[in-house]
């Protein structure tokens, strides 16, 4: 834990990072420390330039080190609702992969990664509270919200440092099934554009593909590969687009929105995105039956923080993928 300076609230607080902590996400670790402080007001006093860390300002991905220093505003908390919070319910997941260090599950669609944003829990909330005996579990790296697939958690916290700094250096191999409109060119294997977040008016984040030059864009690599075209199920109508195309997106750079992003600009949204796909086509996809985003995590390959050999995960796609069109035509042929 960080030592916390005397001070008497509302003030500021100075919080250090101690050797537990380090490597971490600014953001991570503040949410971590400040208990009861609403996640979006955790991420508005990064964006304002009020946390200060060794005092200069910071972006909310900034790793802290042990040693840092942390200055925080006056934080004045919302008076309690007598409504009380419901209680988290205690949930396991599909295992995929489970030792003493790391447990890799399943993550289903719909379920959040963590609580946050009009969210009250997610997955690892959910996993602390059906294993109160397991000190330490906290979450590798993320996916979005109705994305399915591999999700890595970490049981040490020697495990978490390690295994944030393979994503974070590119080592992990990470790849995607996502089913787009139309027809994705074979020839077109790299998708390499840089990629600026920002915030809608009502705080919510996108993000989208920039100019090389742009200060504030990340660069952002995707491999892609054809594996099927894809038709959709009976009854689609004859008027409407029927061509779609199943892809496995290999990504070098693990940016927010990545996969997204970068299919949907090259004319080709994934089906079911509600944030950058075609909407009219969502409506038709939601009547034929596929009600959630066609994005999986599928595969994962990662060197294991303690053991030091290679760990090669895959999760099946899930039926409600599996199922739409003929999609499972290509599938249930697969070598």
């Amino acid at each position: 834990m960080a030592t916390h300076a005397p001070v008497s609230p509302p003030a500021v607080q100075h919080l250090t990072v101690d050797s537990d902590s380090d490597g971490q996400r600014l953001d991570n670790f503040l949410l971590r420390e400040l208990k009861g402080v609403p996640k979006t007001h955790v991420y508005r006093i990064i964006r304002s330039g009020e946390v200060r860390l060794n005092k200069g300002r910071a972006q909310a991905d900034a790793r802290v080190r042990a040693g840092d220093v942390l200055r925080i505003p006056p934080l004045r908390l919302p008076q309690r609702s007598a409504t009380v919070a419901p209680p988290v319910p205690a949930r396991e997941f599909p295992v995929l992969f489970e030792d003493a260090a790391l447990l890799a599950v399943d993550k289903p669609a719909g379920v959040a990664v963590h609580g946050g944003s009009g969210v009250s829990f997610g997955v690892i909330e959910q996993l602390r509270q059906a294993r109160p005996q397991v000190q330490t579990l906290e979450l590798v790296h993320r996916l979005d919200r109705e994305t399915s697939g591999i999700l890595l958690v970490a049981k040490k916290k020697s495990a978490l440092r390690d295994l944030q700094n393979q994503f974070r250096e590119r080592s992990t191999g990470k790849t995607y099934l996502a089913l787009v409109k139309g027809h994705w060119p074979v020839s077109r294997k790299v998708v390499d554009m840089p990629l600026h977040k920002y915030l809608l008016p009502d705080g919510e984040r996108r993000v989208r593909v920039t100019a090389p030059d742009d200060p504030e864009g990340m660069r952002s690599i995707s491999l892609v590969k054809v594996l099927s075209r894809v038709n959709p199920p009976p009854g689609w109508p004859s008027d409407a687009e029927q061509r779609f195309t199943l892809l496995a997106v290999t990504i070098k750079t693990g940016r927010t929105h990545q996969i997204r992003v970068h299919l949907a600009h090259g004319g080709h949204p994934i089906a079911g995105d509600d944030k950058y796909g075609d909407f009219e086509l969502n409506r038709q996809l939601q009547r034929s039956g596929l009600k959630r985003m066609f994005l999986h995590a599928w595969q994962l390959g990662f060197r294991h923080p303690v053991e030091g050999t290679q760990i090669q995960l895959q999760a099946e796609l899930p039926p409600e993928l599996r199922s739409w069109g003929n999609v499972a035509d290509f599938w249930d042929q697969r070598d």
